[in-house]
């Protein structure tokens, strides 16, 4: 069935929640602040934002001049070619910024689409880099390494897309997919996905009956039970080994199980 794309409304919820307060500002931009820079950050936090699911927070060529922190909920985000066809770009979790590519003036190439009920703090980037960041050096590093890490992360899904093999491909997202939840103070071997499997293989590069025989065959090697959209990870070194083996440069990941 072919996905509706809803009105881009957004809902401002009744009680707006200060940086100083948020319990995900450890993975946002306040991590690192101080008390009075937490404070000046607080003043271009614009408001708090809540979408439904499929629910769009902008479109691609919107002039936002805005970049959204995830506090709730979760995004994706995608770019649509000439001929129509849409490739997932990325999946957003609480403490993530959404829209970064829309930073310096220009509009983003992006659109983001709740994959459930979400909500994210909109923060004015004119205000951001040309105030703020411009004055106050721990916030300008703050931001920068948020910057840095989504850089980081693309430049891992170019590797992924480009070196590795169909298995590869799945035991890295799921792994990765534990860590994100383990910074979050949840369990990085049992998670629920919030995307669909047809927006997990637009994002791998797979064809969606590829992907679920991945998933049979991940099962049968004991390696995860999947129900439904409910992942629990039964043998991490085996799937964490699975994820780098296509990988030419030597790592230096974890392999222990990750909630030990």
């Amino acid at each position: 069935m072919p996905e509706t794309i809803k009105h881009p409304v957004t809902i401002p919820t009744e009680k707006k929640v200060g940086c100083h307060s948020c319990g995900l500002s450890y993975l946002c931009i306040p991590h690192g602040l101080s008390s009075s820079e937490l404070e000046n950050l607080d003043t271009i936090v614009k408001s708090r934002l809540r979408t439904e699911r499929n629910e769009v927070l902008y479109h691609a060529g919107d002039n936002t001049q805005r970049i959204f922190a995830v506090s709730s909920g979760s995004y994706k985000t995608f770019i649509i070619n000439e001929q129509g066809r849409k490739q997932i770009t990325g999946f957003y979790l609480p403490g993530e910024i959404v829209g970064l590519d829309g930073l310096g003036g220009i509009c983003p190439n992006s659109t983001a689409m709740a994959l459930e009920t979400a909500t994210v703090c909109e923060i004015s980037t004119p205000e951001l880099l040309d105030k703020l960041c411009q004055a106050n050096h721990n916030l300008r590093n703050s931001f920068m390494r948020i910057v840095s890490r989504e850089i980081s992360r693309e430049q891992q899904m170019m590797m992924v897309l480009g070196q590795m093999s169909a298995e590869a491909r799945l035991a890295n997202l799921l792994t990765g997919f534990g860590v994100r939840f383990r910074e979050r103070g949840f369990s990085a071997t049992e998670f629920n996905l919030s995307m669909s499997r047809h927006d997990i293989a637009n994002y791998l590069g797979l064809a969606v009956e590829t992907l679920s025989r991945l998933f049979k065959k991940f099962q049968e090697k004991g390696y995860i039970r999947a129900s439904r959209r409910n992942i629990k990870i039964l043998d991490w070194k085996a799937l964490y080994a699975l994820s780098k083996s296509n990988c030419h440069r030597k790592n230096r990941g974890n392999q222990n199980h990750p909630d030990k």
